[in-house]
């Protein structure tokens, strides 16, 4: 099985790029993020890939990232959700996109990707909510439970209060939420909500 690919661009297609190793040319399906970043025709590549084997074809999808190759995969664990979704998916919401959509429940900001209604999109985020946070590590997993829980609507009073304060303040959801996590770090969950406003506040300022 192919899981990477090095060398160089030789064409880009609508829907793919053709690497060639060592003049071999290997044909990768990739989402619209990663054909958008490509490097120019020539220049070198890396490229993490999925192999799909069928008996009639045998297919690679190629990523920027381990990240979204893992992203790949975990979306096809989803009721409804298949090659052509789960790519639409990562080429139109980056990994941190499309973490924050599921910690936080926003169906709508995956429906923005082609070919996904709100039924799918609300299934991804649904049973994909408790296996976001393994994608991340240390301070981001924290602060993707906090998404969570604010989300849901069970996250604690104060750090509630906090992230409402700082929207108010003109930050976004997104932005207030990262800051009240790293602040519940610093001062602790039991900080009251006057801390966290003013350690997020800092945290924002950095």
């Amino acid at each position: 099985m192919i899981g990477k690919l090095k060398g160089t661009v030789d064409e880009v297609g609508e829907d793919h790029v053709v690497v060639d190793v060592h003049g071999v040319g290997y044909l990768a399906f990739c989402g619209a993020r990663t054909l958008a970043n490509l490097p120019a025709v020539g220049e070198a590549i890396v490229l993490f890939i999925e192999t799909y084997v069928r008996e009639d074809m045998i297919r690679l999808y190629g990523f920027a990232t381990e990240a979204e190759r893992g992203w790949f995969r975990l979306l096809q664990n989803v009721q409804g959700v298949g090659a052509k979704v789960a790519l639409a998916v990562i080429g139109t919401l980056s990994s941190g996109d499309l973490a924050n959509a599921i910690a936080l429940q926003d169906k709508t900001m995956v429906a923005r990707a082609p070919g996904v209604g709100p039924k799918v999109a609300a299934r991804i985020v649904a049973e994909l909510k408790d296996k976001a946070p393994a994608f991340s590590s240390g301070a981001a997993s924290e602060e993707l439970g906090l998404k969570r829980e604010l989300g849901e609507g069970v996250a604690p009073a104060p750090i509630a209060d906090a992230v409402s304060a700082l929207t108010n303040l003109g930050y976004s959801r997104d932005q207030a939420a990262g800051a009240v996590a790293t602040a519940v770090k610093e001062a602790g969950e039991g900080a009251s909500s006057t801390v966290l406003i003013r350690l997020g506040l800092k945290a924002l300022s950095r």
